[in-house]
């Protein structure tokens, strides 16, 4: 009899274990909502240059994926004038999310300098397991098309942005950080959420804002090698709108500063 008891209550832990694995990718979205649209000036920064060098965008829409309802994010940088003659970029980023907040699909496609590359990362749920199928193609090559799998919650480079809008700072004062796993390329690493405090920031919408100021750090390597790969600054308030975005390129850096925003949930 109490061997029984040891293998249901074995079972049971496992069961809640499993929905606990589940539970833990799922976010409520206070956020956001479909048709914010945001548009930004963008900077490129190399060395002293520190030049005026295009436009982007940040969109959230209504979608269907494979008949789930979801989010469409879409990101879009294009450099011009002198900046993008320096280095062109025209980088358009596209995120499916489900109402969870866990993410679907990732695509990338960039030309920077002289390079085009495709980038895509599918994502599965099944129990407590994720698969990532993860491709790349470099300037017409294939570098790889392979599926990881995980039994962490993951997150690619746009789908993070939905979810540190949706984090709860309450309580957390600078130098405290937050953990996540990330998919970079076709390998998961971990990522810190580094809050950095706030600060008043004005827009070139002319307004001034009160933000959260955050960075993202990839720790690879066994911990030996942290590499930055965004900071952004969001509104100190339900919305959590990205005021400035600022992006490593693989020479300098873009920065994005928001321009004008429409359709705010709140």
């Amino acid at each position: 009899m109490q061997k029984k008891y040891l293998i249901l209550s074995t079972l049971l832990l496992s069961f809640l274990s499993l929905q606990c694995a589940n539970a833990q990718c799922k976010l409520t979205n206070t956020a956001f909502t479909s048709g914010e649209s945001i548009q930004y000036d963008l900077y490129f920064s190399y060395g002293i240059l520190n030049a005026r060098a295009g436009r982007g965008s940040l969109s959230v829409t209504e979608a269907n994926y494979r008949g789930e309802n979801a989010y469409k994010t879409v990101m879009m940088l294009n450099t011009s004038g002198l900046a993008g003659s320096l280095y062109t970029v025209h980088d358009t980023l596209t995120s499916y999310i489900d109402h969870n907040l866990r993410p679907l699909l990732f695509t990338k496609e960039a030309f920077e300098g002289k390079d085009y590359s495709v980038e895509r990362q599918a994502f599965t749920y099944k129990g407590n397991e994720i698969s990532i199928r993860a491709l790349r193609n470099w300037n017409g090559k294939e570098l790889f098309d392979e599926v990881v799998t995980t039994s962490q919650c993951t997150y690619d480079y746009l789908s993070v942005i939905s979810y540190v809008r949706n984090l709860d700072y309450t309580g957390m004062k600078p130098g405290d950080r937050h953990f996540i796993q990330f998919i970079s390329g076709r390998r998961p690493v971990d990522m810190y959420v580094n809050y950095l405090g706030t600060s008043l920031i004005k827009a070139n919408n002319g307004k001034t804002y009160e933000v959260m100021n955050i960075s993202m750090t990839i720790h690879d390597d066994a911990f030996t090698n942290p590499k930055e790969s965004l900071r952004a600054s969001l509104t100190n308030d339900k919305n959590r709108i990205p005021v400035i975005i600022n992006t490593n390129l693989k020479i300098g850096s873009v920065r994005a500063v928001l321009q004008e925003v429409a359709g705010m949930r709140h």
